[in-house]
């Protein structure tokens, strides 16, 4: 089997086969995983995919007591869902069980799915480099669930109830269909996860010599305004939602310029060291 073989003798076909094999153990582990999601239905939609919706959800109770704290907008402490979810398709609630349960299955295996990806690259790097992106798999995740959680608990409410409860006129009912509901969601959570993972891709961009911490810092200011944007979109109009949406953000972006940086100063010491061995 190709799994046997020397992976410098291994052909381009040989490769292939392998990367096949990786990505099938890949997607039986979401399948699996989908499938517990997929009997689960109560508690995935009830509990999870609602529950943002929901007057007494813990992000609402939070920026309610913040809001009257600091005398800002109550806009987060009403009583009633601000909106009804609809389906207006035949096949609408049962095609966003399945689907819901193949996103559920890819978000609680992504550190399956990062072990299988690792398992097919790291038998290219030497020792060193395989040393030096220990712990890989294990940052990679907390970094993604992190983001999973930030997207969860702040920003699909923020968007919920801005969009859930925004009316161009009092003509207009907000009865909202349930696959697009579902999709701000989705949206929300897979997008930050994988926005948290910035630090790593850093990481990697910068061994390979596409970035420097000099560009980083460099386009500092075009990021700060490209990330204030994106809350502006994302968040109810006003400065205490984008902060909140924003801060992690940058914080990750500044992580990322330190990341680069150790990398290029562990690549400067190889070099020297190299140079006066030879």
């Amino acid at each position: 089997m190709a799994n046997s073989k020397n992976h410098n003798e291994m052909s381009f076909l040989d490769h292939l086969e392998e990367l096949r094999w990786h990505l099938i153990r890949s997607t039986i582990a979401v399948v699996l995983i989908g499938l517990v999601a997929f009997i689960m239905k109560d508690f995935i939609f009830d509990t999870v995919i609602f529950g943002p919706k929901r007057p007494d959800f813990p992000t609402y109770k939070l920026f309610c007591h913040l809001s009257k704290m600091l005398g800002f907008s109550e806009a987060f402490c009403g009583t009633e869902p601000l909106f009804r979810i609809q389906s207006r398709e035949m096949a609408g609630q049962f095609s966003a069980h399945i689907w819901t349960s193949i996103w559920a299955g890819f978000i609680v295996g992504f550190p399956y799915i990062l072990y299988e990806m690792w398992k097919f690259i790291s038998p290219g790097l030497y020792t060193k480099e395989k040393n030096n992106a220990r712990g890989f798999i294990f940052i990679a995740s907390v970094l993604f669930f992190t983001g999973v959680l930030f997207g969860y608990y702040v920003v699909a409410p923020l968007s919920i109830n801005f969009l859930g409860g925004y009316q161009v006129s009092k003509e207009v009912f907000n009865d909202i269909d349930l696959g697009s509901y579902i999709s701000t969601v989705r949206a929300a959570v897979i997008a930050c996860g994988l926005v948290f993972e910035l630090p790593i891709i850093i990481f990697f961009l910068t061994k390979i010599g596409l970035v420097t911490p000099e560009v980083l810092k460099k386009y500092r200011k075009i990021s700060l305004v490209v990330v204030l944007i994106v809350s502006a979109v994302i968040t109810p109009p006003d400065v205490a939602s984008q902060i909140i949406v924003a801060i992690p953000i940058l914080v990750l972006y500044q992580v990322s310029i330190y990341i680069s940086g150790y990398v290029i100063r562990q690549e400067a010491k190889k070099n020297k060291k190299n140079a006066k061995s030879s």
